[in-house]
């Protein structure tokens, strides 16, 4: 699965029944995502017990399904990032099992000159 650098993710808050597929969870990303599902961001939805997720994403062509289950453990809460799309590289963190806090990552300095 080849995604552009820029695509931002959004993830939802709602478990969802992970024996849905790529038509229905691309049905409820409008109602519970407030976006245009072949916008070609990437959708996370997460299971009830939070060992199962779902991404679906459109990549020009169509849409890909990508699956992950836990053997053991759980996936962090999504509530902290649902609130706010996040970068893939956070994505990759959270799939990984680190806790995302909502708050925004460093802002860009422009440096001037180094001292």
């Amino acid at each position: 699965m080849l995604i552009a650098a820029d695509v931002r993710a959004y993830i939802c808050r709602d478990p969802v029944d992970m024996r849905k597929s790529i038509d229905t969870l691309s049905y409820l990303v409008e109602p519970l995502l407030a976006q245009k599902p072949a916008s070609g961001n990437l959708f996370v939805f997460v299971g009830r017990d939070r060992t199962k997720v779902k991404c679906l994403y459109w990549d020009r062509t169509g849409f890909a399904l990508w699956y992950k289950r836990l053997e053991h453990g759980h996936f962090p809460s999504p509530s902290s990032l649902a609130q706010r799309g996040f970068t893939l590289a956070e994505l990759n963190a959270w799939l990984e099992g680190i806790e995302i806090p909502a708050r925004e990552p460093h802002r860009a300095v422009a440096v001037k000159r180094v001292s």
